[in-house]
């Protein structure tokens, strides 16, 4: 049975209540149904907040996250269910068709967080604290927390609670990437106060207005900080994806 069968099997399974959709026509919109169910339509984001958003985000990083879950880094029973019997190549495939979206983003919820939790997660984002070796994010993920291609996402236009859920699972090991795994050692050196006040912020801020300035950046930006190395996975199509 091929990647796209079976993925199309899953996909007609989880679609099974829309019985009066339009009619199946084989291309990667309709086959990537089982993701859309639960991401939202055109991988928009769950209403609930725990499933993110995947348009937009930089195709490395997807195909990265659908390889972890598949090899056991990241734990979610469904998500590797859909995932095992796809290929290094199908994989990518999937991951670059929900790269190349590009669609609006809803405006940020307002905060509960006081002035001074955001304004400590505003200098972490921006910032970092270099007292206790914690690079400001906006070093790894982009002058505008927006991404850097091809391998990292942005932070905006996340809900707090998927931030928080995230960052949480680094630090029990619930979540891994490729070695070296850079978040895994830039959580560790984080209490959660860090993490209350670094999410708060992040969750409360707009994406740029402009669908370039919404897009991942072509490379880092210049910093004097001292990063750690983060792993990938190379493309399964011997180049850059």
């Amino acid at each position: 049975m091929t990647d796209c069968l079976r993925f199309l099997l899953l996909s007609l399974a989880l679609a099974a209540g829309l019985a009066h959709s339009a009619p199946f026509e084989n291309t990667i919109a309709q086959r990537t149904m089982a993701c859309t169910a639960c991401h939202g339509a055109q991988g928009r984001a769950g209403p609930d907040g725990y499933y993110p958003r995947l348009a937009g985000k930089p195709a490395g990083y997807l195909y990265n996250q659908l390889l972890n879950f598949r090899d056991g880094r990241r734990h979610y029973a469904l998500m590797t269910q859909m995932v095992d019997p796809l290929t290094d190549a199908y994989l990518m495939e999937i991951a670059t068709y929900f790269s190349a979206l590009d669609l609006p983003y809803p405006p940020p919820a307002t905060s509960a967080a006081t002035p001074e939790v955001l304004q400590r997660g505003q200098t972490l984002a921006l910032r970092g604290d270099t007292a206790r070796r914690l690079p400001a994010c906006v070093a790894c993920h982009g002058e505008a927390l927006t991404g850097v291609a091809p391998h990292i996402p942005g932070l905006l236009g996340l809900p707090r609670d998927y931030l928080n859920a995230q960052l949480g699972a680094w630090r029990t090991g619930q979540r891994r990437a490729q070695a070296p795994d850079c978040m895994a050692h830039i959580v560790a050196q984080m209490g959660t106060e860090d993490i209350h006040a670094a999410t708060s912020w992040l969750a409360a801020q707009p994406l740029p207005a402009s669908a370039a300035g919404r897009k991942p950046a072509a490379g880092l930006p210049a910093t004097k900080a001292v990063l750690p190395a983060c792993g990938s996975a190379p493309s399964p199509l011997g180049k850059p994806p």
